[in-house]
């Protein structure tokens, strides 16, 4: 494996030198009128002054530029043709115009004062940058400034958590899995810049594995995007954006620093970026742990604390032929396992410390107040290469993403065997996504494409064998075509996948060398004593089409509606229709079936928003129809207790048909220029359709669908500040969910959840030098203020406990109790020389 990896490294190296020493020739033998420059001012309407730090961007030429002290701006090298310039600056209305660089070389904005800064921009499963409010399929983003403003999120996907439509299943602070109107694990897909994010998506004790300090955006699909990413994306997707390049000329980074107070967490990152005449480069290096967490129920939680170490480096080039960058990072992350056994008496946790569990002792104090790992945990490691390529070419752009990942992941479960892994799973996988994007006749947006990736799976070296070995390899060509008439804006496509699945047969010796199960190799399984077959040798393919339609309708400037049907497509995971062993960390029993059929969804999307000067609103409905819906079932015997293999409850898993809908409303009031108050609600049901009988009551709702949801937030924002300090926020919270009765009780996998209300609250600014320049950054960020406890029916927590509990009292474990997170950047930065 290591000589593959290192294989791969030297050929994407040499491959992206070649590149970099044949892209001058091509520029030079350009003709003169491909490459062009754009330059500007950025004035307030209002008096005419020059804005100074204005950020203008070119999306899909990934180049920015900041306005100076004049407001003058300047991009050199840019392509000749027609593309969305946007122009935002805090307390102004952003500008978003596509300009024909062709024709225009000078661009002036004059901005104006504006509560609202609405014109999000998003390039998540478009031909081109495309603004939020044209696009008929449901989207959100979130820059910088809002993740920044979150330094109490443990993760990422917490991050984003209490979006609307937007949720997360966690098993702790460190792990959490994406959820879009209910739909995850291998419905929705993870990007990284574009490229798809592959663990073992069907497991639930580990979280996406992505460093949160190297993401600065978040883009967001809301229903299925099978059509430009294939199977898995039926739920939606949410694409993880690396730093955009700083301007030309110059170099810069920041250091950054945050503590939380609930489990004592320490998070560090250093960046550091440049550019110049077109090489861009950059690097992220991060750290952060973090003790047990703790709430006043629960008293510090045993097996939650975790510790990570990540890197990134990019390297690129950015010039008037396109662009392409390479890049490489490391994630390496730590975490215990719960398991939330306590004392029968005290109800403290325990902990095993042998092989056969007879006796559990109480965790001491001074190890649940411990950064040190224990010796039952898992070992998540990804290691990741990809290239984003934009080539310019004949009358449009061809889009190159190819990408490698490798991970490792392994689960230390035998108490007196730390160094023998019980799970040891290695996933390689080569994703390759290729589309040209064109304007068709009579400007039809156009997008042919071409996606999919190969997999290979091994297992060894492990006492648990969950799922087979496997080869996995997806292809799918797609087209999508978008075109305006005034104020309407159409969209179409249609896609066809193909996924199959090769796996040879597997032994396990049941009495190893070292005492424990392992995997047999030798030349005779079938007639060597304490050999049992695992896995069956198979072969499968699923095949499907999927396709969307959509419109926006732009009634004036201030209202639109859009509507939009898609044909979504999943292939079953290799867990659903191979898995036959146990998975420690969610402590059942998996049985795959083999005859499964591909889940298909039919999801309709209505929308109206509203953009007024002192008001934003808007309101989304969606309904999905799931045909071949596949969700696990516990297997029982003749008189209804359950049936345990190899001491873990037992489950396979069955298809039936599902619908799941619901909407959000959002409704944002600016009474006056600096205050904001910001209102959302987010409703999601969930209803198992069976297979044409009756269902029965403990199976007529799906499994972790979140409840009614209302966010409600008073936020100031004084961005003129006071002397030195500019950039000033400061903002009050409110949380309501409401109690889930409506959810999958059967087998008792689930339980009836109490509503809860939580109080978060934050302030933050910036210190500026006499130039206006941020020397440091101050956020700091209060959740759960009233020390409220409670337990989110999205927290697989909830169900950790004895099999039986004390009268009166309410099991499981709660979620975190009241933490305040303390964050600090000092950034920095320096002109590197003349621009070219």
């Amino acid at each position: 494996m290591k000589l593959k990896l290192i294989s791969f490294y030297i050929l994407l190296f040499l491959g992206f030198g070649a590149q970099a020493h044949i892209a001058p020739h091509i520029l030079k033998n350009l003709p003169e009128d491909v490459v062009g420059t754009l330059s500007g001012t950025i004035t307030d309407k209002a008096d005419g002054k020059p804005i100074i730090g204005a950020t203008i961007t070119i999306p899909d030429l990934r180049k920015g530029a900041v306005t100076g002290a004049d407001g003058k701006y300047t991009f050199n090298n840019i392509p000749k043709g027609i593309y969305l310039v946007q122009v935002s600056y805090i307390g102004y209305l952003t500008i978003n115009q596509r300009v024909d660089f062709s024709k225009t070389k000078v661009y002036d904005v004059k901005m104006q004062t504006s509560s609202v800064e609405a014109g999000e921009v998003v390039i998540t499963g478009v031909s081109k940058a495309t603004e939020i409010k044209r696009s008929p399929v449901p989207m959100l983003a979130v820059g910088k400034a809002y993740l920044e403003q979150r330094a109490a999120s443990g993760n990422i996907i917490d991050q984003i958590a209490t979006l609307p439509g937007v949720s997360a299943v966690t098993t702790g602070p460190n792990v959490s899995k994406p959820f879009i109107h209910g739909l995850g694990y291998n419905r929705v897909i993870t990007l990284m810049d574009g490229i798809r994010q592959e663990g073992q998506q069907w497991g639930d004790e580990h979280g996406i594995e992505v460093d949160q300090n190297s993401v600065d955006r978040v883009e967001v699909i809301k229903g299925p995007a099978s059509l430009t990413y294939g199977s898995d994306a039926i739920g939606g997707v949410v694409n993880l954006i690396s730093p955009s390049p700083v301007p030309e000329g110059t170099i810069a980074g920041s250091v950054q620093g945050i503590y939380g107070t609930n489990q004592g967490l320490l998070n560090g990152s250093f960046r550091l970026q440049g550019n110049q005449n077109g090489l861009v480069w950059g690097t992220v290096v991060s750290a952060k742990e973090g003790k047990n967490y703790q709430n006043q129920h629960d008293g510090r939680v045993y097996g939650t604390n975790y510790k990570e170490k990540d890197a990134r480096v990019m390297v690129g080039l950015n010039k008037s032929w396109g662009t392409s960058y390479l890049n490489a990072s490391v994630f390496d992350d730590e975490q215990s396992i719960p398991d939330g056994s306590r004392d029968s008496l005290t109800r403290q946790f325990t902990r095993q410390i042998t092989e056969d569990d007879a006796f559990r002792p109480i965790v001491p104090q001074s190890v649940l107040n411990s950064y040190t790992i224990p010796t039952l945990h898992q070992h998540v490691q990804l290691y990741r290469i990809y290239n984003n390529s934009n080539f310019r070419l004949g009358d449009g752009n061809l889009v190159v993403n190819l990408g490698y990942q490798y991970s490792h992941r392994r689960e230390y479960t035998h108490p007196q065997a730390g160094d023998i892994a019980g799970l040891n799973l290695h996933l390689t996988t080569y994703t390759y996504d290729v589309k040209y994007n064109f304007n068709l006749g009579n400007d039809y947006e156009t997008t042919l494409g071409i996606n999919g990736q190969y997999q290979n799976n091994t297992i060894g070296d492990a006492t648990d064998f969950p799922i087979p070995a496997y080869h996995q390899f997806d292809i799918g060509p797609f087209f999508v075509v978008k075109k305006s008439y005034g104020k309407l804006d159409l969209s179409a496509g249609a896609r066809f996948d193909n996924r199959s699945f090769s796996s040879s047969a597997a032994y396990v010796d049941t009495l190893g060398a070292n005492g424990f199960p392992q995997l047999y190799t030798g030349a005779n399984p079938t007639s060597t004593p304490n050999v049992k077959t695992q896995f069956d040798a198979f072969n499968k393919t699923f095949r499907g089409f999927s396709g969307s339609f959509g419109a926006t309708y732009n009634v004036s400037d201030a209202f639109l509606v859009k509507a939009n049907i898609s044909r979504g497509f999943r292939a079953p995971s290799i867990a659903e229709i191979s898995a036959n062993g146990p998975d420690p960390g969610s402590q059942i029993y998996h049985i795959g079936d083999k005859n499964f059929k591909p889940e298909f969804s039919l999801q309709e999307d209505i929308g109206t928003f509203l953009t007024l000067p002192n008001v934003t609103a808007s309101i989304e409905l969606f309904n999905n129809d799931i045909s071949n819906y596949i969700y696990q079932q516990q297997i029982l015997n003749p008189d209804g207790s359950p049936v345990y293999t190899q001491g873990y409850t037992t489950f396979t898993y069955v298809q039936s048909k599902a619908r799941i809908y619901g909407g959000e409303v959002n409704v944002d009031l600016h009474p006056i220029s600096w205050l904001h108050f910001e209102n959302a609600m987010s409703l999601t049901y969930g209803e198992n359709k069976g297979n044409g009988g009756p269902v029965a009551d403990s199976l007529k709702y799906l499994p972790f669908i979140p409840p009614l949801h209302t966010h409600s937030e008073l936020r100031g924002t004084l961005n003129g500040g006071f002397g030195d300090f500019k950039n000033l926020y400061v903002f009050v919270g409110f949380d309501h969910y409401s109690a889930q009765s409506r959810f999958f009780s059967a087998y008792g996998t689930e339980t009836y959840t109490p509503g809860y209300n939580l109080l978060s609250a934050g302030f933050g600014g910036n210190i500026v030098n006499k130039t206006g320049q941020p020397i440091i950054k101050l956020f700091i960020e209060g959740n759960n203020l009233a020390n409220v406890n409670y337990q989110s029916n999205m927290s697989r927590l909830k169900y950790f406990d004895n099999p039986t509990v004390p009268q009166g009292v309410r099991p499981g474990i709660f979620n975190m109790g009241r933490n305040i997170s303390f964050k600090v950047v000092v950034p920095f930065g320096f002109n590197a020389g003349k621009k070219s």
